[in-house]
């Protein structure tokens, strides 16, 4: 397992981020965002591919690693993970970016996306297998397959499961409540250090926070499958900067019906399936990945 080299970044409000910061300083930048339960590696393929060109920025995102932890799930709120991207971007003095985010950072990456277009900082953006927020929360009550596969939620959100994170760390919580097999392609030196990762009871608990601190609400599976009478959908801007969007077909988590009626909510939209391929796409399908990156960043260079 090759290392990538961090940096610690100072971005205001007490918080610090552990950040790769590859590539060259004048050249286009972008900024990674790692979902859960992982880290900047998620990206290793991605900045290793682009990083001759592009400044590659990748930070371990607020609750994970090294980076800060506070306590309180009040500081994992989607507001807070937003705002720490474009702190991060003024702290290294960057103008201008491409956002890049895969599950809960791509969550973060639609926020920093339709906040950022229209200041003219968020040029693009490039979402992997991240619902959109428009469109997670209706299938939350509509369909039964998204319903089941999102009762993890329901689990992370228990505080019955907190002394089990402050004794043995995320591990055996993610290995009882998490949908579907869990990927063989990872590299066995990968998986430990995620591990490592996961047996720390502070980052444990953070990490659990951004599921208690999100707005989405799961129902339980005996609820009717149907809109309730008071759901208001999520009042969001249409997104009007070229957006990728690739998705991994074989997600046990998110299924391709959030790919429905995305069209409709972005203007400018190019949509990648990656079949054969589940949840962690960045790193189980490099190739495609990669290559569907590269044409999309080359439309407008």
């Amino acid at each position: 397992m090759t290392a990538l080299p961090q940096v610690r970044v100072e971005i205001g409000g007490g918080i610090a981020l552990d950040v790769v910061d590859l590539g060259p300083r004048d050249a286009p930048a972008l900024i990674f965002l790692h979902g859960g339960p992982e880290s900047h590696r998620t990206w290793r393929h991605q900045i290793a591919h682009l990083a001759g060109r592009f400044r590659c920025i990748a930070p371990d995102q607020r609750g994970y690693r090294g980076s800060s932890k506070p306590v309180g799930v009040e500081h994992y709120a989607p507001g807070q993970m937003i705002g720490d991207v474009f702190r991060l971007a003024d702290a290294l003095g960057i103008d201008r970016f491409t956002v890049i985010g895969h599950d809960w950072g791509g969550a973060v990456a639609w926020g920093v996306a339709m906040l950022g277009q229209a200041t003219g900082r968020v040029m693009r953006a490039i979402i992997a297998n991240a619902p959109h927020p428009a469109i997670f929360p209706k299938l939350l009550w509509t369909s039964p397959s998204q319903r089941a596969a999102s009762q993890y939620f329901r689990a992370f959100r228990d505080p019955a499961n907190d002394a089990g994170l402050a004794a043995q760390g995320l591990a055996p919580l993610l290995a009882r409540v998490l949908p579907g097999p869990a990927s063989t392609k990872m590299e066995p030196a990968e998986r430990a250090a995620l591990e490592a990762d996961w047996a720390d009871p502070a980052a444990a608990l953070a990490m659990i926070s951004w599921y208690r601190a999100s707005p989405v609400f799961v129902p339980p599976l005996d609820a009717a499958y149907a809109l309730p009478a008071d759901f208001r959908p999520l009042p969001v801007p249409r997104l009007t900067i070229p957006t990728l969007v690739i998705w991994g077909m074989d997600d046990h988590a998110l299924g391709p019906e959030n790919l429905d009626g995305m069209d409709d909510l972005i203007a400018d939209l190019t949509v990648v399936p990656v079949p054969g391929c589940g949840h962690f796409v960045p790193w189980e399908a490099p190739g495609p990945v990669n290559a569907a990156i590269d044409a999309f960043l080359a439309r407008d260079r």
